[in-house]
C-alpha cells in the first residue's frame, strides 16, 4: 500500500495560512479522487479541500481549530498508486506536525496561574482569555516586558483577531515607558476585566449572541479600515432613465440569447473602469509613505449573504470584458457567494469596490472603504422623481429616473476634486450611455 501527502494548497496571493473547520472523512475511509476531505477557512471564504487520488484516509495530522501553513502536508493518503513514502517519513511529519501541538490546544488559565505569570512575567502560549500567542509574540513580549493583560487588551488584526508582531510594535510605539516593570513588590492585582471576560452575563430580556467567524472578521476589518484611512464622502445625482428603458427593451432577449439575466451591476461596473482610466489616482493603494499604482482595474462587488454577512467578490481585470462577459462574471460571483462556493483567489486583489445600497430601497450611504484600497463607490435606489430637464428649446419638467450615487475615499490620498471629477465621470458615462448599443 503506497502512501501520498496532503497539502496545504496556494489559495491566493498574500494567504498564507488556513483554519480547519472540519474533517468531511475520518481515518481509515475510502475517498474518490477529487472527492471533499477536509473545510478550511481562509479570511472570508471556506473553501474544500479535495483527495489527490482514491484511496483511504490514513493519517489527519491536523486536527479541527488548527491553523497549517500553505505547503504543509495536512495529511496522508494511503493508495495503490506508485507514489510512495515511507512510515518513517510519515512519522517525521507526524513528529514535525505534534511539535506545534501545544500551542494549538485549547487552554484553560486559572487566576492562579495568571497570578503566578504576571509575579514572574512568564507569557505562556495563551492569555487569560485564550488568545493564541505565537511564538515570536511571545518573544517580543518577554522582551519588552508587555505583560499577559496587556496582550489580552491589544487588539489583534490577524487571523481570527490573532496578535501579530506589528500589532505588539504598534503598542510599543505609542507606549513612553516601560510597559511592565518585575521587582519585588507584593504580587500585583489581577484586573477584574480579566475575570469579566471569563462571565457573560444574560439578563431578562436580553439575548446574547456570540458573533460568528465571518462577523467578527467583518468587524475587525471595518475598524481597522476607519482607523487608517479619514473618509470623505461625495454624493452625485444621476440620471440613469436611458439605462432604465434600454435594459427593460433588451432584458429578456439578453437572458434567452446568453441564458443570463442583465442587471445593472454590470452597466455600472463598465461605467466605473472606464471612469478609473480617465483618473487611475483612484486606482491605488498607500504604504506608508508610498502610493502604489495598480496597473490592473480589480472590481469587488459587495454582496449580502443569507445570513446577513458581506462577502466582495472580485472581477479581475474588469475593464477587459465586455457588457455580456462581465454579466456572466457578476451572476457568477454572487450566485457561488451565496453558497458559500467562492475560492479563496476571488475575494482578494480588488483595488475598487462598488456595494449596492439600492438593492435594500436605500437612498444613499457613506460606505467604509474596503483596505487597502483607497475609494469605494455606493449606489443607491433608483427612483422616478420629477425633474427640470434643460434642452436647447428651454427647460421642462417630466419624469425621470434618477439614483444618487455617494464615493467614500482617502483623504490622505484623494483629495475632493479628485474625488469629485472621478464621481461626476462615472455620471457623465451612466447619463451619456449608448441606447443604440447591441446587449
Amino acid at each position: 500500500m503506497a502512501k501520498i501527502e496532503l497539502e496545504l494548497p496556494a489559495m491566493g496571493e498574500g494567504i498564507i495560512e488556513a483554519t480547519i473547520i472540519k474533517w468531511l472523512k475520518e481515518e481509515g475511509d475510502h475517498v474518490e479522487e477529487d472527492e471533499p476531505i477536509v473545510e478550511i477557512a481562509t479570511d472570508k471564504v471556506d473553501s474544500e479541500v479535495p483527495s489527490p487520488a482514491n484511496g483511504i484516509l490514513h493519517k489527519k495530522l491536523f486536527k479541527d481549530g488548527d491553523i497549517p501553513k500553505v505547503g504543509e502536508v495536512i495529511a496522508i493518503i494511503s493508495t495503490e498508486a506508485d507514489v510512495d513514502i515511507s512510515e518513517d517519513k510519515v512519522q517525521q511529519i507526524e513528529k514535525k506536525e505534534s511539535k506545534g501541538t501545544d500551542v494549538k490546544q485549547p487552554t484553560v488559565v486559572s487566576v492562579s496561574e495568571v497570578n503566578e505569570s504576571v509575579k514572574k512575567h512568564i507569557i505562556t502560549s495563551r492569555t487569560p482569555s485564550g488568545k493564541f500567542l505565537t511564538p515570536l509574540v511571545r518573544k517580543i513580549a518577554q522582551e519588552e516586558g508587555i505583560s499577559m493583560q496587556q496582550l489580552d487588551d491589544i487588539k489583534g488584526h490577524g487571523v481570527d483577531g490573532r496578535l501579530t508582531k506589528d500589532d505588539v510594535l504598534n503598542y510599543l510605539s505609542k507606549t513612553d515607558k516601560p510597559i511592565f516593570e518585575v521587582d519585588d513588590s507584593p504580587e500585583p492585582e489581577i484586573k477584574k476585566e480579566i475575570i469579566a471576560k471569563e462571565t457573560t452575563t444574560n439578563s431578562a430580556g436580553v439575548e446574547v449572541i456570540e458573533m460568528d467567524r465571518m462577523r467578527k472578521l467583518i468587524s475587525d476589518h471595518m475598524v481597522h479600515s476607519k482607523q487608517t484611512s479619514p473618509h470623505v464622502t461625495s454624493f452625485h445625482e444621476v440620471d440613469v432613465t436611458k439605462i432604465v428603458n434600454w435594459r427593460n427593451n433588451v432584458k429578456d432577449e439578453f437572458q434567452k440569447r446568453e441564458n443570463e439575466k442583465l442587471t445593472f451591476t454590470p452597466i455600472f461596473v463598465e461605467a466605473v473602469t472606464k471612469a478609473i482610466k480617465d483618473f487611475p489616482g483612484i486606482n491605488i493603494s498607500v504604504d506608508g509613505n508610498k502610493i502604489l499604482k495598480k496597473k490592473d482595474i480589480n472590481i469587488g462587488i459587495a454582496t449580502a449573504l443569507p445570513n446577513g454577512n458581506l462577502i466582495v467578490p472580485v472581477i479581475k481585470n474588469a475593464d477587459q470584458k465586455n457588457l455580456i462577459g462581465l454579466a456572466q462574471k457578476v451572476n457568477d460571483l454572487a450566485n457561488r457567494a451565496r453558497i458559500n462556493k467562492l475560492l479563496p483567489d476571488e475575494i482578494q486583489g480588488g483595488t475598487f469596490t462598488i456595494t449596492n445600497l439600492g438593492t435594500f430601497g436605500n437612498l444613499t450611504g457613506t460606505p467604509i472603504i474596503n483596505q487597502p484600497e483607497v475609494a469605494i463607490l455606493a449606489l443607491g435606489a433608483i427612483k422616478k422623481r420629477p425633474t427640470v430637464i434643460e434642452t436647447p428649446e428651454g427647460d421642462y419638467i417630466g419624469i425621470r429616473h434618477i439614483m444618487i450615487m455617494s464615493l467614500a475615499y482617502d483623504h490622505r490620498v484623494v483629495d475632493g476634486a479628485l474625488g469629485g471629477m472621478f464621481l461626476k465621470q462615472v455620471a457623465d458615462y451612466l447619463e451619456n450611455f449608448d441606447t443604440k448599443r447591441k446587449s
